[in-house]
């Protein structure tokens, strides 16, 4: 007798959330957090068909299609997906969106999307699959990349890096957390907590590229990280080696040594960060990134926020829905408010 398939609380087994083949290279961080966005959805008991995902342009947005078919979807074009994103959400608040973009899309192209997402407050689940460099276009560097990188052409990056949880928390943002791709025991209850959450919830997830970024001059190499003990790395799929998984407690650094001799540093934060208090995380960010770490877990969150949906005092029924008699005033009220400027 065959074992009976494991189903979640609304009775969906794990498959149900599974998506198309991946088309991204072999090792791919962005292959990891489908995977952990598949599990975080499977356990939370998400209903496929209430949820909306929405993304850009880039190796990022393509990651839409490796997960829950059955959902909605909309591929935006490249930085647009905020005010797409703005627009679905005002038409139907009851459906749950969960926002894919990259350090491209959403901090170059679509910065002044993203930061309008943001302060508005709007209730979506925004992942950002941030790996340093434009994927598509064979691996220039985006606004997330270290001062000093060099692409594999020569070029070398003169311009100030772009921190997109820190902006994040700055603009308003009332859920921010950065993670790890290859820390899945981390980053599925953050996204099982933005799903949960009643506004934009940023999760600033780093996932290397080992295509366009592994090379001399970059500082996201293996060999740049065996000298300066960076923390960006590919460290969940090896080929042809073990899997390299990743445990250790609050408020502690590891060092992880992979195959090929590098070094990973990361330090996860402790229960002495207080998410609420916004000046600290901000000040937690900036340490990290003056000590060259990566602080993950829960940066920011705020727990009396008010979304823009309800803030904007729309109807429970979604706007779609509703018939045109209600959506405009009636003859008696035109002619009354038509009166009290006379």
């Amino acid at each position: 007798m065959a074992n009976a398939v494991r189903v979640n609380s609304i009775g969906l087994g794990r498959e149900e959330y599974k998506g198309l083949p991946t088309t991204l290279c072999a090792g791919c961080g962005h292959n990891s957090i489908t995977n952990h966005i598949v599990k975080a959805l499977y356990e939370s008991g998400v209903d496929p068909y209430s949820l909306a995902k929405m993304s850009g342009i880039g190796c990022s947005s393509k990651a839409t299609a490796y997960f829950l078919e059955r959902s909605h979807a909309f591929n935006a074009v490249h930085g647009r997906m905020p005010s797409v994103t703005t627009g679905a959400a005002l038409a139907d608040r009851r459906l749950t969106f969960l926002g894919i973009s990259g350090d491209g899309d959403t901090a170059s192209i679509g910065l002044g999307q993203f930061a309008h997402l943001v302060r508005r407050n709007l209730d979506c689940a925004y992942v950002i699959e941030d790996n340093g460099v434009y994927g598509l276009t064979k691996g220039q560097f985006s606004a997330t990349a270290d001062i000093g990188s060099v692409q594999k052409r020569g070029a070398v990056n003169e311009l100030e890096t772009i921190d997109l949880a820190a902006l994040a928390i700055q603009l308003g943002a009332t859920f921010v957390a950065r993670s790890f791709s290859g820390d899945g025991a981390q980053l599925v209850p953050l996204l099982r907590a933005a799903l949960a959450h009643r506004g934009t919830a940023v999760l600033d997830v780093v996932s290397p590229c080992v295509t366009f970024n592994d090379h001399q001059g970059s500082t996201k190499s293996y060999q740049y990280v065996k000298e300066h003990d960076l923390v960006l790395q590919e460290m969940d799929f090896i080929p042809h080696q073990e899997e390299i998984a990743v445990e250790y407690q609050e408020g502690t650094a590891i060092e992880v040594t992979m195959h090929d001799g590098s070094r990973l540093l990361l330090r996860k934060l402790g229960r002495e960060h207080d998410p609420r208090d916004r000046l600290q995380a901000l000040a937690v960010l900036d340490r990290a990134r003056q000590e060259h770490e990566i602080a993950t877990g829960l940066l920011y969150v705020n727990e009396d926020s008010v979304d823009f949906c309800t803030r904007q005092r729309l109807p429970e029924v979604p706007l779609r829905d509703l018939v045109e008699a209600e959506l405009r005033p009636s003859r008696e009220s035109f002619e009354e408010l038509l009166r009290s400027w006379s």
